[in-house]
């Protein structure tokens, strides 16, 4: 009986036997080309658990939500499989994180896009009130908000699609964006530009994030993000992709002044995950 039952078990979890079907969110309405860099660390996850856990299939779902639609479809295990987000208490309790930060930390370097002609208003020396005075535009359903709200931030909320209208209709003056965003989102609009002089800090790691009963999905690609760290690929890809590429030298952070804010959202897993040096930049 306890040859059977061990056969059993080697049949139903062999890789042969087993392709797992991974579907994420891409929006076909409002299409965002930066969603590519976390698309590819997704497929090198799952490509590095090939030996593990065999072959995959990974399926781009075309419908329209937003980040917080998209967490309470995964919650609910419909439609989607994983989906990736700055991590914030409430989100770990809702779904599973792979403790992996996807861009190094780097989310959590902010750096603003303004109206073309106003960097004047953003001087070099530029005081920390100075800067609680100015109207900062973010996402209605970002955990930003909150973060920039706790230090004292004066924060307009917005729907992502909608925030370089409201920023060109004066609604808000300076739109922070991670470090990888601004650069490709201002190319098609003359009238922005990416401001010079401020890099607003706090740490907001983004992780993948799965179905909490999706241990087999959750185990894949920890597994497969630690195998591509150890040999190299998670570092080349991150160097060399397109959307990450010149993002450190493009931000010229040096000629910044920083201003580093306390994230109130963290939990306690994530903050002791800081520890590990290797996985933030």
């Amino acid at each position: 009986m306890k040859l059977i039952s061990i056969l059993c078990l080697l049949f139903f979890t062999s890789p042969s036997f087993a392709v797992d079907t991974v579907r994420y969110n891409l929006s076909l309405q409002y299409p965002d080309p930066k969603q590519q860099y976390y698309i590819d660390i997704l497929e090198l996850a799952l490509d590095a658990s090939v030996d593990t856990f065999g072959e995959y299939e990974l399926l781009a779902v075309n419908i329209e939500m937003p980040q917080g639609r998209a967490s309470t479809v995964l919650e609910l295990n419909e439609v989607i499989d994983v989906t990736w987000r700055m991590t914030t208490v409430e989100l770990e309790q809702r779904l599973k994180a792979v403790p992996v930060p996807l861009l190094r930390g780097l989310m959590g370097y902010r750096i603003g896009i303004i109206r073309k002609g106003e960097q004047e208003n953003f001087p070099a020396n530029i005081t920390a009130e100075q800067l609680r005075n100015i109207v900062i535009g973010q996402g209605h359903d970002w955990p930003d908000s909150i973060i920039l709200r706790h230090n004292g931030m004066t924060v307009v909320e917005g729907l992502e699609h909608t925030m370089f209208t409201m920023l060109r209709l004066k609604r808000f003056d300076f739109f922070l964006r991670a470090l990888n965003e601004p650069w490709v989102e201002v190319a098609d609009k003359p009238h922005l530009v990416v401001e010079k002089n401020i890099l607003v800090q706090y740490s907001a790691p983004i992780f993948f994030f799965v179905n909490r009963n999706n241990l087999r999905l959750h185990e894949r690609l920890t597994v497969g993000l630690n195998i591509a760290i150890d040999d190299g690929r998670f570092q080349r890809l991150f160097e060399g992709h397109p959307v990450t590429a010149n993002m450190i030298s493009n931000a010229k952070l040096k000629q910044r002044k920083v201003f580093k804010l306390f994230n109130p959202l963290l939990s306690v897993e994530t903050k002791k995950l800081q520890e590990d040096k290797w996985l933030w930049y």
